[in-house]
């Protein structure tokens, strides 16, 4: 087991991270920015090291910094959660040149499922369904035109290196193909320096539900249920809940089953989401993603498990503890992400906390680095905590969640609690009713 573990992180998933290495009885390395010199996860980690100014891009995501932060303090192993370098082969592959262990799988399955391309042509050789689109690369105009005809309208363009709706484009009809073809690649040239693109055909009304699964690199792996994901803005989650109020328990063991063994003979290492869209009682393959997510709190709270411990576990060379037979999901659970963000615009909202109450009771658990006094720092992503509640029915946690809301307090700057308080209270959400459209829809009859 790891002596000590470096995480390349900040705010709540930094806090996490060093709570589960506490409980391991493994010493903890915080790296942070000048702009987060009094964070809690500087505060509550073994040691700490400064490595650079505010900017991400010369603090989080230098590599140089955090190797040499490993370095000076003898840190054998970097847990990089999700964000920032968790998926970046490169900074994996420089720690192994280091004699340091990246907890995460292997630099080749980053690389596979990081170009959506090629992770959709793996999916395909083991079987796993996939939203019919084009083969491999559209390269140009005139291969658009050919593809979408194959495909039929409506069809979305995608940047194979793409995320958060980048490079993305929903194309209803052949004369409009040509312009967003153009505008898809130039956005995929700017935010990732590759506007290589592909064509999948667009669903019109589909849940997003992610399978949950974890490898041990040797060959064995194991599925934790179905995450449903579908209140989305902006192709960004904003809240989760398992199990899905849309799919039976039948589709997912079927489905869990089919991803199981797909990451088995992958011999794929550690923690890792396969995504789906879900239309029509059929499930469509869009991305593998190859890290801890940020809704993982409901999974381990159905499952009773601590994914993180997991992953150290057997990023050190330990057997995977966890086994398909043994694994039983309990309950119902929902995550809410609280964005430090002003309403109705979600423009960020930085500033200084003036006073926080966490909720509690059975059931709740509040991850978040904030407390009174603390500084919201402009330069990073608004999550500033995430509520999670756990219960024995789906309606159960909807109460508790509605408790839970209204006892948390965050003053200091805007927040988007009062947006979940009234979503919950919504019928369609009460009865499971939406799909990855219906948060746009519902916030745009709001502003009407």
């Amino acid at each position: 087991m790891f002596k000590k573990i470096l995480i390349a992180n900040r705010g709540e998933i930094a806090l996490r991270v060093i709570r589960t290495c506490k409980e391991m009885g493994i010493k903890t390395v915080a790296v942070y920015s000048q702009a987060d010199v009094d964070a809690m996860h500087v505060r509550m980690a073994d040691e700490s090291v400064c490595i650079g100014p505010a900017e991400s891009t010369k603090s989080y995501l230098s590599i140089p910094s955090i190797i040499s932060a490993c370095e000076i303090t003898g840190s054998e192993a970097v847990h990089p959660g999700y964000g920032f370098l968790s998926e970046n082969a490169n900074f994996a592959e420089i720690l192994a040149d280091h004699g340091i262990k990246f907890i995460g799988p292997s630099v080749s399955h980053i690389n596979t499922m990081g170009d959506k391309i090629n992770a959709k042509a793996q999916m395909e050789t083991f079987n796993v369904p996939c939203v019919p689109g084009s083969n491999g690369e559209v390269k140009n105009v005139s291969d658009a035109h050919i593809a979408a005809k194959q495909i039929g309208f409506p069809v979305l363009l995608k940047a194979a290196a793409g995320g958060g709706g980048i490079g993305m484009k929903i194309v209803s009809s052949d004369d409009q193909l040509e312009t967003l073809f153009l505008q898809a690649k130039s956005e995929a040239k700017k935010s990732f320096n590759d506007d290589t693109i592909y064509m999948e055909k667009y669903l019109e009304k589909p849940r997003h539900i992610e399978i949950q699964i974890f490898g041990d690199g040797k060959g064995k792996a194991v599925h934790l249920g179905e995450r449903d994901c579908s209140l989305q803005r902006r192709h960004q989650k904003v809240l989760e809940e398992t199990p899905s109020p849309g799919v039976t328990p039948d589709e997912v063991n079927k489905i869990g089953e089919i991803c199981s063994d797909a990451v088995s003979k992958m011999k794929y290492e550690g923690a890792g989401t396969i995504e789906f869209l879900y239309e029509n009682r059929e499930f469509f393959f869009i991305e593998m993603n190859t890290r801890l997510q940020v809704e993982h709190p409901i999974t381990e709270a159905v499952f009773g498990v601590d994914l993180v411990k997991e992953q150290i576990r057997v990023a050190s060379g330990m057997d995977m503890a966890l086994s398909q037979e043994t694994l039983k999901p309990q309950g119902h659970a929902i995550e809410c992400r609280i964005n430090a963000e002003r309403l109705p615009s979600f423009s960020p909202s930085p500033g200084n906390i003036k006073e926080f109450h966490s909720p509690g009771g059975i059931g709740i658990r509040m991850d978040s680095a904030i407390y009174n006094g603390f500084k919201v720092p402009p330069f990073y992503d608004s999550l500033i905590g995430k509520l999670i509640v756990h219960a024995d029915s789906r309606s159960l946690a909807l109460r508790r969640l509605s408790r839970a809301l209204d006892e948390l307090i965050i003053d200091g700057v805007h927040t988007t609690v009062d947006l979940f308080k009234e979503i919950i209270d919504e019928e369609d959400f009460k009865n499971g009713e939406y799909n990855i459209h219906w948060l746009e829809h519902w916030l745009s009859d709001k502003v009407q």
